[in-house]
């Protein structure tokens, strides 16, 4: 356990299709929405078991006002060695510099296309401009070592990863191409629609001659490759080469709730206890028990299954925590 995934509120301006593709949602309490100090306790807690890397998430976490706070809470502490921030880019340009200044390490912005109408087509929203606005405020503010994440669904953007791949470079960013994944909900995904990393290199392959490989060297989940003069991109490859084996992450909720997989069916609540006056100690029992005994595979038992069913959206609307926007995807 390395890394905490956390999510600051299941609010979202963006209704991409892959990821929140119904018009109407339920959505968490406001009340039992965790609090900053209520989150960086939960990080401490985290920490002393072992967690050094942070990502704040959402919905989409720009949403949450004053999250430069949170970010200064958690980079102050001696055992986070990065905080990071994946947004859809909408609201980050008034706020980069604020973030690098609060301690923020790196920022992920996702962006699946170049081309405004297809973006607003995926998206159901405008706002393209300002999501490149976004990208290009990062080196302003300091930023370093940045990336965009692309999900790439056959016959809507697979035309464009070259062109994605020559404009990582004039921001910079490095691109990681995502496999459009099974997350159980209302998203009308299919295989048909995944685009393996197969697929993706034999395209990149027509445009850039010589594609290398760089050794991996920490269980971030994208398998990188360098062009001839150096520059590269990265594929999440979790639909068709699952990395459960060597996943260290987990990710908590903007309500309290712990999962230890993104595609647990439960996860555990951790706001009943941090509210009703468990200490630090009973905090890291709960925690600890739970991950000696951790089994999960989701993305592998998703790929051994012969065939697949959504949640229904009865279901979905009654349970929010069965949605990825509220998990931190």
């Amino acid at each position: 356990m390395r890394e905490l995934r956390v999510s600051v509120t299941d609010r979202c301006n963006l209704r991409c299709s892959y990821c929140m593709p119904e018009d109407e949602y339920r959505w968490l309490p406001r009340e039992d929405v965790l609090t900053f100090d209520e989150l960086s306790r939960l990080v401490d807690i985290f920490s002393s078991l072992g967690v050094e890397k942070v990502r704040l998430t959402g919905g989409e976490p720009l949403l949450r006002k004053g999250l430069a706070e949170l970010v200064r809470l958690i980079s102050s502490k001696p055992a986070i060695h990065e905080v990071a921030l994946t947004t859809n880019g909408i609201l980050l340009a008034p706020l980069a510099s604020a973030l690098r200044d609060s301690g923020l390490d790196r920022i992920t912005v996702s962006l699946d296309s170049l081309r405004p109408g297809r973006f607003e087509e995926m998206t159901r929203r405008s706002g393209h401009e300002k999501v490149i606005e976004g990208l290009r405020s990062l080196s302003a503010a300091g930023f370093a070592n940045s990336k965009i994440d692309s999900v790439v669904v056959r016959g809507v953007n697979d035309d464009e990863l070259v062109e994605l791949v020559e404009f990582s470079r004039t921001i910079p960013a490095e691109v990681r191409f995502i496999e459009y994944m099974d997350v159980g909900g209302a998203t009308g995904w299919a295989h048909d629609l995944v685009v393996s990393q197969d697929e993706i290199l034999a395209i990149l392959s027509k445009s850039f001659d010589d594609l290398e490989p760089v050794p991996r060297e920490d269980s971030a989940p994208a398998t990188r490759y360098a062009l001839p003069d150096g520059w590269t991109f990265g594929i999440v490859s979790s639909t068709t080469h699952p990395f459960c084996a060597n996943c260290d992450r987990s990710r908590i909720t903007a309500d309290g709730v712990w999962y230890q997989c993104l595609y647990a069916p439960k996860g555990i609540d951790l706001r009943r206890p941090l509210r009703s006056g468990a200490s630090d100690h009973e905090m890291r029992q709960i925690v600890t028990q739970a991950w000696l005994i951790r089994r999960d595979a989701g993305a592998l038992e998703r790929l051994a299954m012969t065939r697949r069913e959504a949640i229904p959206v009865t279901i979905l609307r009654r349970d929010p925590h069965l949605e990825m926007h509220t998990r931190g995807g």
